[in-house]
């Protein structure tokens, strides 16, 4: 009865349009009312506890971070640099498109940030060099995926203050399974554009290499910083993010100089206003969780899935088939605040790693980025692109499904993931 009511509060807001903050503090109101604990000062409490988190602090820092790098240059001389390395391979415009998203993810953390740059600078490249418009816009909705996993990442940050999980674990954790996905998303490139009889522009010369390398140095010294710096405990998660945000406006604005002053304030205001959506969700989220914790829905979960709890692979198999299916239908944010709670004690009494889980999870929700039909990345690309919803789906879906296949490596051989955490750990 518990679960039905939280599931069916949370579904019934949201299919009436509420927002997910507020279908959330309803989901919550709802449990209490069935409990009979209803006290408009423990929603309250909740409510101003869920965004009192020291580790949440990075999330504005990331989010100024990811805004300085698209206004002040840093994402222009990124792909600069890939286009310089590998432009003049077949096809070389798709993998300048990886690599850049690849390298891009480790200074801000956030998809749709991502998304956005890569779109305004390589949709029109690629298109111009007679790709397809909608295998273009595909791949950099897929390559933009890249930045929740990759450290740092506002999904790990989120994930570990719901979960009580170490966040400089999970980063660490996130710097191989990221890597493997471009991989995938290169093999995909190179199946899919193999027929295309292009020609590439021609190979830079190693001077003209040298002199795009030292351009870019300064963008690139930012995620060497950030690994070596939480590897060897220099700083923490929510300190690095500082220490990006920092080093991104020096870079900005006192080396390459394409941000004045009078662009400082319209970056600060843009990581305000999506700082402050993330913060209420996060703060709304505390309410259901702790609820959810009174009603013990994390016990009534370990008991449906009890016939799977003897095997841990086919139990996150279970686990990752679900978040896939809710992907689909919700944001990332708020997917990771609902399940977290519920799915976390389920891996820990199963024997499973909690920061193993948790980049399989951030995972699947970041592949939830490019589902439709909500699909968040998906509709900035196609914002920005001037692509179709439906032309971008038909482009994505060769990349999103050996993501999957990824995922699903990952999934089965649990080493992939620990085992290179491990090395970077110690």
């Amino acid at each position: 009865m518990t679960i039905t009511i939280f599931l069916g509060s949370l579904l019934g807001a949201m299919a009436i349009g509420m927002p997910i903050a507020y279908a959330l503090l309803l989901c919550g109101v709802a449990l209490m009312i069935q409990l009979d604990l209803f006290d408009a000062q423990i929603v309250a409490q909740n409510l101003i506890n869920g965004a009192d988190s020291f580790p949440l602090m990075a999330v504005p820092f990331f989010m100024l971070a990811g805004e300085i790098m698209n206004t002040g240059g840093l994402a222009k001389r990124i792909v600069n640099l890939a286009m310089a390395m590998v432009g003049h391979i077949r096809g070389g415009l798709g993998y300048v498109t990886i690599l850049a998203a690849t390298v891009m993810a480790s200074l801000s953390g956030s998809a749709v940030a991502d998304a956005a740059a890569l779109a305004t600078l390589l949709v029109p490249m690629m298109v111009a060099a007679g790709h397809d418009r909608n295998r273009s816009a595909g791949l950099v909705s897929a390559s933009a995926i890249i930045a929740p996993i990759i450290p740092p990442s506002i999904g790990f940050v989120i994930y570990g203050v719901a979960g009580n999980v170490s966040v400089t674990k999970l980063f660490l954790a996130g710097i191989f399974p990221g890597i493997l996905l471009a991989v995938g998303l290169c093999g995909a490139w190179w199946y899919v554009s193999r027929k295309e009889n292009l020609v590439p522009p021609p190979r830079r010369s190693l001077r003209e290499v040298l002199a795009i390398l030292r351009e870019g140095v300064w963008a690139l010294m930012l995620p060497v910083i950030i690994i070596v710096g939480l590897k060897f405990g220099v700083f923490t998660p929510t300190e690095a993010a500082v220490v990006a945000a920092v080093y991104s406006l020096f870079v900005a604005v006192c080396v390459y100089r394409e941000m004045s002053v009078a662009d400082i304030y319209p970056a600060l205001l843009g990581a305000a206003k999506t700082t402050s959506v993330v913060m209420f969700l996060v703060a709304a989220a505390l309410v259901s969780s702790w609820l959810i914790t009174v009603a013990n829905l994390p016990g009534m979960v370990t008991d449906l899935l009890e016939p799977l709890m003897g095997n841990q692979t086919l139990l996150l198999l279970a686990m990752m088939a679900l978040v896939v299916a809710i992907g689909t239908a919700m944001d990332m944010t708020p997917t990771i605040l609902i399940l977290t709670p519920i799915l976390v004690p389920v891996c820990k009494q199963a024997g499973i790693d909690p920061v193993y889980f948790g980049v399989l999870f951030i995972i699947n929700n970041a592949i939830g980025l490019i589902t439709p039909p909500v699909g968040t990345v998906l509709n900035v690309v196609c914002g920005v692109s001037k692509v179709s919803m439906e032309g971008v789906i038909r482009g994505v879906w060769p990349f999103m499904l050996v993501q999957l296949v990824v995922l699903f490596l990952l999934t089965l051989f649990p080493s992939l993931v620990m085992v290179p955490a491990a090395w970077l750990s110690h």
